[in-house]
């Protein structure tokens, strides 16, 4: 969903480490979550941490640490304190940077919790959470360290947050499952009574997702689990009809005052919901027949179950959650400053043509006539282009994704799974 703009290589490895490292040398098969709050308004951020949590086994990723598939909206870098050699890096966005774009922001202050799982690391760490803004300009930045001996570090036993959980579907031919792609399915919304009905649906979610390729070809490469965390009342929360429900998450439509946004800012609650998971990847499943839903670079994806195009909704918004992929659609102007003229989106579907060479200039010319250079994209009519005349990042009627989303979502995966 946010759209400020960085130039993208499909790799990028930080400058003045190009020495590996050796997940073994410098973490433990544990995660180390960290909690922040992001405040500020449309004109500056400031970054709090809050909370830091042990929390048994690691479900990501341990080769290529310090590398980069995607920039994101903001960076968590982890180096070792004593040296200042870089262990690990992560890449994200912000429902708060998103936020700052809004008529609402310029008007009043407020904090976002968000939260980030890296490796426990065996040794103290600085950790670095960097913002950048549009044009790839750091905004916003915080450091400290962690000891990994810090008493006040708190130490998770699974088994207390109580929420059953089951796989829904794990990889038949490979040989190491902990290299897959760990993705958690959680139940919003869902009472007790409904708890089938949501099993269900995940099921119709793992059919949706892995029916359109490349994730069709990838299916291998993931482990889904359902997360049954049981509500007090059934569905979302629809503030523009009064309607507020006792849910795990507390998601709502009217999310920025956007009827159709239905989001959660309760990340701190989702992350506890999940403790003792193994994730990487979170769909908060809603129990709503309404239209709605939305897609964060590496924090979550928000979609409904029974609306009639929850196929078509749930496969597009896992492109911006996952992969990175930026909205190939437009509507007018009023948007223009999400992507100057003067610097190259992040999202590797969508080019200004500063520097379209690290794009899908290699893909060009194509005999088949899919892929272009078609101006129009990132809700902008003019300076911003996308690959295809239509694709599942640009209307619901699209059959899938065109060849440059698809070479992007298989990229990203080969970087978290081929080691």
């Amino acid at each position: 969903m946010l759209k400020p703009l960085v130039i993208l290589a499909i790799c990028l490895s930080t400058a003045g480490y190009s020495k590996a490292v050796t997940f073994d040398d410098h973490f433990e098969d544990r995660t180390l979550r960290l909690d922040y709050i992001m405040a500020g308004d449309s004109a500056d951020q400031q970054i709090f941490f809050e909370q830091a949590y042990a929390i048994p086994r690691w479900a990501g990723r341990k080769s290529r640490l310090t590398e980069m598939p995607l920039l994101g909206n903001g960076q968590v870098k982890i180096k070792a304190h004593d040296t200042g050699e870089l262990l690990y890096v992560h890449t994200f966005s912000t429902l708060f940077q998103e936020w700052q774009g809004t008529e609402e922001a310029p008007r009043v202050r407020k904090a976002f919790e968000t939260s980030y799982n890296v490796p426990f690391p065996k040794h103290p760490v600085d950790v670095t959470v960097t913002l950048t803004d549009f044009h790839n300009k750091e905004v916003g930045k915080l450091t400290h360290t962690i000891d990994p001996n810090d008493i006040l570090i708190h130490r998770i036993n699974p088994s207390e947050n109580g929420i059953s959980w089951r796989y829904i579907w794990t990889p038949d031919s490979v040989a190491d499952i902990t290299r897959c792609i760990d993705l958690a399915i959680v139940a919003e919304g869902y009472t007790a009574n409904e708890l089938d009905k949501f099993y269900h649906d995940c099921q119709r979610a793992v059919d949706a997702l892995f029916a359109h390729e490349p994730f069709t070809t990838l299916k291998n490469r993931f482990n889904v689990v359902a997360v049954a965390a049981t509500s007090l009342d059934s569905g979302p929360s629809i503030p523009r009809l009064g309607q507020w429900k006792r849910t795990p998450v507390n998601t709502h439509y009217d999310t920025f005052y956007s009827e159709r946004y239905l989001m959660t800012q309760d990340i701190h609650r989702l992350y506890d919901l999940l403790a003792g998971i193994p994730f990487e990847h979170i769909i908060v499943l809603v129990n709503s027949n309404v239209y709605g839903g939305g897609g964060i670079y590496n924090q979550l994806l928000v979609t409904t179950s029974d609306n009639e195009t929850f196929s078509q909704v749930l496969v597009h918004e896992f492109g911006h959650s996952y992969a990175g992929l930026g909205d190939e659609y437009y509507y007018d102007d009023a948007y223009e400053n999400n992507y100057p003229a003067d610097t190259e989106p992040w999202e590797p579907n969508l080019t200004t043509k500063v520097n379209f060479e690290s794009k899908w200039a290699d893909m060009l010319p194509d005999p088949t006539g899919r892929i272009g250079i078609f101006e129009g994209g990132g809700y902008q009519s003019k300076g911003v282009y996308r690959p295809a005349q239509n694709c599942r990042m640009k209307t619901n009627e699209a059959p899938d994704f065109c060849p440059v989303c698809s070479r992007a979502i298989i990229r990203i995966t080969d970087f978290y799974t081929s080691y």
